[in-house]
């Protein structure tokens, strides 16, 4: 008789996913630009370590918050002791302008409607709790953050139906594609509960189009169900068209509590972290925001199971309250991201790759569909097979992202310094050139698809890997 329940034996956690397998063997052999430099170098991780510098140094200027003090007295033993789930009002209310500052001053948020979680990952959940049953739906478009498939499902129980984009629009969500993913919901016995989309895009590294904004409310309204908004990256938008948060739609529309839509607008939610634009994502600082009080409430009351602690509120309080140092770190991030992305994107040019043309995040969606053998899913995790483990290099699979063309791939240029992203994009120019041009014709390198006599052999470790990932449908 097993002696753990169900959820601590079943294999719904998605651990198995190249996503997480492509960190496994990074761990195994990581690089590192002196002591290892044969290493897998990590392009797989989200991180923005861009702007430390900035923080460094106003931490170096700020003792009192970096030594938890206030006026040079100690309050240690003020923040160790026990603080509520409500959090610290000064934080919530430091972290709500800081929001409306990345966007631009355009909308203002209320600090008490913001819940704090210990980050995106457990806000997300949180609403899941808050807005569905086990067995009901979120429809999400592909391609998505392999993560979520744990986020939002595992402990929850809820289910995602995909709302398949394609390249042909540049993965735009069109309205056939809702409709569509909606009818599949409908034919599985599934009640569709909400949408949710991560604007700017992870792996896109895009910005959704008002249009596109505005046909989800739409579509949520039409359908009576909620609207969910992971906005983790917006403070990525490093180049135009600029970041429209949905929040700007619902004020543009005039959606209010004290007129006609006030029950659309209790049902659109919006989720954030400082994660990816303060590249904290050790800090654990995620929240929600929620203009239904019953939402807040219920969340709030589950957050006691992720807590904030009252340090890291004390010392961010600080840091978002300083409204020179979040001008200029807003302004120099995305003058680095800008420089970064443009030096991945030249580089990957360099080596016959081309990318979606992005304007946000702290990644590409890279095209290597010339490189597959076939337009396979298998083709593509074979090709990503020879990129871990023969180039060194662990980048994202687009099957691990549930998208519905085979040979995309999400690469991350933020988490690494200039020089390792020269040698990356090094190794991969010498992989290209090696596997799939064949000699100069006439001055020019001519480009053929990897065929199975060029085909190098890899060690067990490769062949042993899940392919759980081709189909971007479960059970298709």
């Amino acid at each position: 008789m097993c002696m753990l329940s169900t959820k601590a034996t079943c294999n719904s956690h998605g651990q198995d996913s190249s996503y997480f397998l492509g960190w496994q063997e990074y761990e195994k052999n990581p690089f590192h630009e002196v002591s290892n430099t044969n290493g897998i170098i990590q392009m797989g991780l989200a991180e923005n370590q861009l702007c430390f510098d900035i923080l460094k140094s106003w931490l170096a200027k700020n003792p009192d918050a970096a030594g938890f003090q206030r006026n040079g007295e100690s309050i240690f033993g003020e923040l160790a002791l026990f603080q509520d789930y409500h959090g610290i009002p000064e934080f919530k209310k430091a972290l709500a302008e800081f929001m409306s500052e990345i966007r631009g001053n355009k909308v203002s948020f209320d600090p008490t409607h913001l819940v704090l979680t210990a980050g995106a990952t457990s806000a997300n959940e949180t609403l899941m709790f808050c807005l569905a049953e086990p067995g009901e739906a979120f429809l999400l478009p592909t391609p998505y953050y392999p993560g979520f498939d744990r986020d939002l499902k595992w402990r929850t129980g809820v289910e995602i139906v995909p709302i398949h984009c394609t390249s042909s629009n540049g993965f735009q969500v069109t309205e056939t594609a809702l409709t569509e993913a909606y009818q599949e919901a409908q034919k599985r016995n599934l009640r569709v509960k909400g949408v949710l989309v991560t604007n700017p895009s992870n792996p896109l590294g895009t910005t959704m189009t008002r249009n596109e904004l505005n046909m989800l409310v739409n579509f949520v309204e039409d359908k009576g169900i909620h609207l969910v908004s992971d906005e983790i990256y917006s403070g990525t938008a490093f180049s135009t068209p600029s970041f429209v948060s949905v929040m700007e739609i619902l004020k543009e529309r005039k959606c209010v509590d004290d007129n006609g839509c006030s029950e659309l607008w209790n049902r659109i939610h919006v989720v954030y972290s400082l994660s990816k634009d303060l590249g904290l994502p050790g800090f654990r600082v995620g929240a929600i925001y929620s203009n239904d009080d019953r939402v807040v409430s219920a969340a709030t009351k589950m957050s006691s199971f992720g807590l904030i602690s009252s340090q890291t509120q004390y010392l961010l309080a600080a840091m978002l309250s300083d409204k020179k140092l979040t001008k200029n770190y807003i302004s120099e991030n995305h003058k680095r991201l800008r420089q970064r992305q443009k030096k991945l994107v030249s580089g990957l040019q360099k080596a016959g790759i081309s990318c979606l043309k992005g304007n946000a995040g702290l990644f590409c969606w890279v095209d290597m569909r010339h490189l597959l053998r076939s337009n396979t899913f298998e083709a593509e995790m074979e090709l990503w097979k020879k990129i871990v483990y023969e180039v060194r290099l662990n980048i994202s699979p687009g099957s691990s992202c549930h998208c519905t063309e085979p040979g995309w791939f999400r690469v991350c240029f933020a988490n690494m310094s200039e020089d390792t992203l020269d040698l990356a994009l090094q190794r991969l120019k010498a992989f290209v050139t090696e596997y799939y041009n064949i000699p100069e014709v006439n001055g020019h390198h001519q480009t053929i698809r990897l065929n199975h006599s060029r085909r190098r052999s890899l060690t067990k470790w490769v062949f042993r890997l899940s392919f759980d990932d081709r189909s971007p449908i479960p059970g298709r």
